[in-house]
């Protein structure tokens, strides 16, 4: 009986299953070639009156009210550690740039709140693309160059995968 039942099974398992179209092949999405620079973020998110454009004025306000949040010890300058805090808090990461030896123009350690806001007046002339005084959101991002022939993978041999080891 057991033997009849294990027979009875064996033409379902010894049938092959059907084949099986191989998976049309697709091209390796390429990198992203439009970014955000941490500083474009925060001056998209300076724009006050929700007009998908951020005036010189609205990115004052919003340096003048940021720079306000880490500078609690009243002497009017923030050192290096709270300059990282601030990138932080309104960058998005402590080291996002512009970095505090960029914005510290007389390199005395501190930077004050005239040195923040000449920093940022620099970065909306360099975004500000069509010179009309406020940024669109298409000048606030950047075109990323793709490098390296669009492979952003890297394996543990000296940045190769063991598939693109020159064979010896």
């Amino acid at each position: 009986m057991l033997s009849a039942a294990l027979l009875a099974l064996l033409p379902i398992q010894a049938t092959p299953s059907p084949a099986t179209p191989p998976q049309a092949q697709r091209p390796a999405q390429l990198p992203a070639t439009m970014v955000v620079e941490p500083v474009a973020a925060a001056i998209a998110g300076w724009d006050a009156d929700g007009d998908a454009r951020t005036t010189r004025a609205e990115i004052e306000a919003g340096v003048r009210r940021s720079f306000a949040a880490v500078a609690t010890n009243g002497g009017g300058s923030i050192g290096y550690i709270a300059f990282a805090d601030w990138a932080e808090r309104w960058l998005g990461d402590r080291n996002a740039l512009p970095s505090p030896f960029e914005v510290d123009a007389d390199a005395d350690d501190r930077i004050t709140l005239a040195e923040l806001e000449g920093a940022l007046s620099r970065i909306f002339a360099r975004l500000d693309r069509n010179g009309d005084g406020a940024l669109s959101r298409a000048e606030l991002l950047t075109i990323r160059a793709q490098v390296g022939g669009g492979s952003e993978r890297r394996g543990r041999r000296g940045g190769r995968d063991e598939a693109e080891q020159p064979r010896r």
